[in-house]
């Protein structure tokens, strides 16, 4: 058995592409446009990971309600400097929902509320601020 991929629906396809590929630094693989069933699929990857992708579904002119996304869990992806990555995303306009205090571990959110869990590469960074006594905002 081989894993493809995790589908998330998306509401907004440019909002969406900026926050994983801007944002988290992730790579279009290939897109497809479906203009009879009236969607767009996108293919991402980790830059170190290719095989594992994620997509994103685009209905057109859907206003569906996706929910929260807590029925889904999360997103986990692991980076070379969380306070980087979290201090990168803070300036996208991303919500770090619960910080790196410990320098390991962080949770923000998509877009469309798909939580996403950030994990230090190798040892924990030592706690520094403004993460370490930055509390914890909305859930994940």
């Amino acid at each position: 058995m081989k894993y493809l991929h995790t589908m998330v629906r998306v509401r907004d396809l440019e909002a969406s592409l900026r926050f994983y590929c801007e944002g988290l630094g992730l790579r279009e693989a290939r897109r497809m446009e479906n203009a009879q069933g009236r969607f767009t699929l996108v293919f991402l990857s980790a830059p170190e990971t290719p095989e594992a992708e994620i997509e994103l579904t685009y209905n057109w002119g859907s206003d569906e309600d996706y929910g929260s996304a807590r029925n889904f869990g999360h997103l986990a992806f692991q980076v070379d400097d969380i306070y980087e990555k979290c201090a990168h995303l803070q300036a996208m306009g991303v919500t770090i929902n619960r910080p790196p205090r410990d320098g390991h571990m962080a949770f923000v959110r998509s877009p469309d509320l798909v939580s996403v869990e950030l994990l230090q590469a190798g040892d924990p960074l030592p706690p520094a601020e403004p993460w370490a006594s930055m509390p914890n905002t909305g859930s994940w």
